[in-house]
């Protein structure tokens, strides 16, 4: 195990140590598939449930299985301004990588408005820390920024742009070059035209590795602490069968 995942899973079981559960409404922390910058509250607890499901089989007309991802996460800061996570995530369905399941992730950032009212909300993170090293370490680093936009009382979104960098000997692309650096985006909306429970989002991530693709989804909270998102996945690397996306997030 290297030393990263040493401190990221250390730092995970000191904050459920120190920390209490409560009830309390909090945003998700992706967008469908890349990070957003939103960031946990103080305290609250949450619990997402993914499954991503080939649409097709492979080239050898075999159906591959689905990869599904269990994942905890928890916020850290008991301030306004400033907010951190820190998570852990079981996968399963990656074939030899099975057999180290675990991924840490830890998050920064500041919400919209924080420091004035035309102030974006801001994150910095690591997620993907993987337990063996140039195996699952895929360690990726990442900036965002992300701020609404309204033309009148008209809502136009949250529009998000950041950067990403991870392990270059793990994101290649087909031709098995590093291609380990990107671009992330993403516009997201509630339409509370149909309803507040209704959001839709479509993001992009760069590359032409395994986390380079374009993604749309739509979700619906079924209550304050409780929804449920589809999506699709379309691989930017074309080698890759694209995926359709349920995930079910829990706060508490």
């Amino acid at each position: 195990m290297n030393k990263k995942s040493i401190i990221a899973i250390g730092l995970f079981v000191l904050a459920i140590c120190a920390i209490q559960f409560r009830n309390c409404k909090a945003t998700a922390t992706t967008h469908i598939w890349a990070p957003s910058t939103d960031v946990q509250g103080y305290k609250v607890w949450h619990i997402t449930s993914d499954v991503y499901i080939p649409v097709k089989e492979d080239a050898n007309h075999n159906r591959l299985p689905a990869t599904t991802n269990i994942g905890l996460t928890v916020g850290i800061l008991p301030f306004k301004k400033i907010n951190a996570e820190l998570g852990i995530d079981h996968k399963s369905g990656l074939a030899a990588a099975d057999h180290y399941p675990f991924y840490g992730n830890l998050k920064i950032g500041a919400p919209e408005n924080a420091f004035g009212g035309f102030s974006p909300s801001v994150a910095v993170g690591i997620f993907d820390v993987g337990s063996k090293k140039d195996f699952t370490n895929f360690n990726i680093f990442y900036g965002k920024v992300a701020k609404s936009v309204q033309s009148g009382n008209w809502s136009l979104g949250r529009f998000s742009l950041g950067y990403f960098s991870g392990n270059n000997k793990l994101l290649i692309n087909g031709q098995s070059e590093s291609d380990n650096s990107g671009i992330i985006a993403a516009w997201e909306r509630t339409f509370p035209e149909l309803s507040d429970k209704f959001w839709f989002c479509v993001e992009y991530m760069g590359t032409k590795s395994v986390y380079g693709s374009l993604n749309i989804g739509i979700a619906w909270k079924f209550a304050s602490n409780v929804s449920v998102l589809g999506g699709y996945e379309f691989y930017n690397n074309t080698n890759l069968i694209n995926t359709a996306t349920l995930q079910v997030d829990i706060d508490y």
